[in-house]
């Protein structure tokens, strides 16, 4: 498990989760430390997203437990619920800004809706956390009117606004050209340290999210094969983690669906 120097901001004890009988976790352990930068990898289907909506509260584990700044997420009310959540920014995959709202109206949204700031104050922090994320400059700008990248960039100061203790990162560099990527990952790691925050990232994009981790877990079929910082998997020898890490074609993780054998499929067509 990774170095806890203090207690845990998030930790998860033998956690399985099902949808009705489809198993999607089984037997998650995790110990996230409070300033850290966190990677949760594995293919698609993997479960990885699962793992941010248990976080959150938005299911309950079948079994297990999931505590996040020391709380049992799954007891608690409706009020303390939604009190956690406000303490946690979301970037999700493609942004999603309000399409109807400006650029600083986006940031601003959550400072207008949990908080009873002046207007004035407000404007001071939007431009903060868009300056923040280089785009103090686009604040009148509509979302059409964004590049992907841009937009990635206003989601992100827009997670950060009530400055979140946890911020979760749902595939943030998908659909991002080399460029925008790289500025992506260099504002995770920087936004990281100077909020003292703990960050989540969930990804498939190995070699980006390996140069900006603190430590990395990695899901196979909805379990915990395994964990270590970014020089480890790097090192690993285990065949599943390397053709992940490395891209590899051939594998535990094979190309062809399972089938029967291909010459019985091409005497059907004679």
């Amino acid at each position: 498990m990774p170095p806890v120097a203090q207690e845990p901001l998030i930790q998860i004890s033998d956690v399985t989760f099902a949808y009705d009988r489809r198993p999607i976790l089984t037997g998650i352990n995790m110990v996230i430390p409070k300033g850290k930068v966190v990677a949760i990898m594995g293919v698609s289907g993997s479960g990885k997203t699962t793992l941010l909506r248990l976080m959150s509260g938005v299911v309950k584990p079948t079994r297990g437990e999931v505590r996040v700044a020391g709380a049992l997420v799954s007891e608690l009310g409706r009020d303390s619920l939604y009190q956690m959540r406000r303490r946690m920014g979301m970037l999700f995959q493609f942004g999603a800004l309000f399409t109807d709202l400006s650029v600083f109206d986006n940031v601003a949204f959550q400072m207008r809706e949990h908080t009873e700031l002046p207007e004035r104050m407000i404007r001071d922090l939007v431009m903060m956390k868009l300056h923040a994320v280089g785009l103090r400059g686009a604040h009148r700008l509509m979302p059409s009117e964004l590049s992907g990248g841009m937009a990635r960039r206003v989601a992100l100061a827009r997670a950060i606004a009530l400055d979140p203790m946890l911020m979760m990162y749902d595939e943030p560099f998908t659909g991002l050209d080399p460029i925008s990527l790289g500025v992506i990952a260099n504002l995770i790691r920087r936004l990281n340290d100077a909020l003292g925050a703990t960050s989540i990232v969930v990804t498939h994009d190995v070699q980006e999210a390996l140069d900006i981790v603190d430590y990395v877990y990695y899901l196979s079929d909805g379990r915990m094969v395994a964990h270590g910082t970014p020089e480890d998997m790097r090192a690993s020898t285990d065949p599943l983690v390397r053709q992940f890490v490395y891209g590899e074609p051939d594998g535990p993780v094979p190309f062809q669906y399972p089938a029967r054998d291909f010459a019985q499929d091409l005497k059907l067509t004679h």
